[in-house]
């Protein structure tokens, strides 16, 4: 079940009124920290390699060492899923602000309102072959996240519009584009970040 997953993401739902003129040009207000949030995944791919780049593209993860280690080591360094944890958050954090779910500009470091959990994995416990083909096992939740992705940002244009015209963003649409956003949080944490074996779940549930 999606509940048992150990993973998750939540966004608290800003149960007040949205400021309009940052909602309008959320696309412009964004850029300055989308530029910092790139940076840091680009240089993270680089230490990554190219080919741990490439399928980590646009995530900035530690994920090649990371393969590595966990299938001639057994290990999951402390520091590494800090790294990961930290990236994860923060990218998260500017999804939210981007999606319009909350008018708050994106703290580098404070968690505000959105939040990830995420435990430590006992790497001696994780299957070491598994994560050999985990991005193939993936392949459709991705699949399917490519559809939810099209479906998100149709709900996102006509939540820009609501909070427009009435300062809030629909709750139902709000929660529809969380659940996206949880959904592929999962397959990243099994796939990429690799913190379980557990197969996540078809479920846009909580």
């Amino acid at each position: 079940m999606a509940a048992d997953y150990p993973v998750s993401l939540k966004v608290d739902y800003p149960d007040r009124k949205l400021n309009r003129l940052t909602t309008f040009f959320r696309i412009f207000t964004v850029i300055p920290i989308l530029i910092i949030l790139g940076l840091l995944m680009d240089n993270a791919m680089q230490l990554s390699g190219k080919e741990g780049g490439t399928m980590a593209a646009g995530i900035g993860l530690v994920f090649l060492p990371l393969i590595l280690m966990l299938l001639f080591r057994r290990k999951y360094p402390k520091w590494w899923y800090d790294w990961n944890l930290n990236l994860s958050m923060f990218a998260y954090r500017v999804a939210a602000y981007l999606y319009l779910m909350t008018d708050v500009y994106p703290s580098t470091d404070e968690e505000q309102n959105v939040h990830l959990e995420m435990p430590y994995p006992d790497a001696t416990g994780l299957n070491r072959w598994l994560p050999l083909v985990k991005w193939f096992l993936a392949i459709p939740h991705i699949i399917v996240l490519c559809f939810l992705g099209i479906a998100a940002m149709v709900v996102i244009m006509i939540a820009w519009f609501a909070i427009l015209f009435t300062g809030k963003y629909p709750k139902s649409m709000f929660d529809f584009v969380l659940s996206v956003m949880r959904w592929g949080f999962r397959v990243m944490c099994y796939a990429m970040i690799m913190i379980t074996d557990k197969y996540p779940p078809f479920s846009l549930d909580t």
